[in-house]
């Protein structure tokens, strides 16, 4: 299947919108990349700076099978967290997000990553999910839960720069 760039759509949920990154997020999106707290069990290293977080922004590649959102709360405008679903090799689909530090436990993840998969499965019927996080993180692993997944077994991820490796819970549908 060839990968075309394209916008991820915009999806509306009961607190948020999920809507294309820009380089105009550079600033907001810096409140959780620059923040340790946020980054820690995140595929990242933390950004040293809002240059770091535009480098990112400008790498974001959005395809017919790969769709990235910023997560707007509805309620202020307010750029809150980022995250994405996106189609593996294997056949399945994989989504992950991360929200400043000040917007955990609301269930906006939960929230944003439901949107995320009805999204997919309006546009490609039944699908497979797959989702993984740090072994230590409960919280992102309880959010896997209420989206459907089980737990299958442990694995393990590295960050980009190589500095952070990590046993990881692996979940699948």
């Amino acid at each position: 299947m060839t990968r075309k760039a394209m916008m991820s759509p915009t999806i509306t949920t009961d607190r948020l919108l999920l809507r294309p990154l820009t380089l105009d997020d550079a600033e907001a999106a810096f409140e959780w990349t620059g923040d340790e707290r946020v980054a820690r069990y995140m595929i990242y290293s933390t950004h040293e700076n809002v240059e770091t977080t535009r480098e990112w922004l400008r790498s974001i590649v959005t395809s017919d099978t790969r769709f990235e959102f910023g997560f707007v709360r509805r309620n202020d405008d307010k750029l809150i967290g980022s995250g994405g679903i996106r189609l593996l090799e294997d056949g399945f689909w994989e989504f992950g997000y991360n929200f400043r530090y000040d917007c955990w436990g609301m269930g906006y993840a939960t929230e944003a990553s439901k949107a995320m998969i009805d999204h997919v499965r309006r546009s490609f019927g039944n699908i497979k999910l797959r989702a993984e996080c740090a072994a230590e993180n409960t919280a992102s692993a309880h959010v896997i839960e209420k989206c459907g997944l089980h737990f299958t077994g442990f694995g393990e991820y590295k960050s980009y720069d190589g500095l952070k490796t990590f046993k990881s819970r692996i979940y699948k549908s």
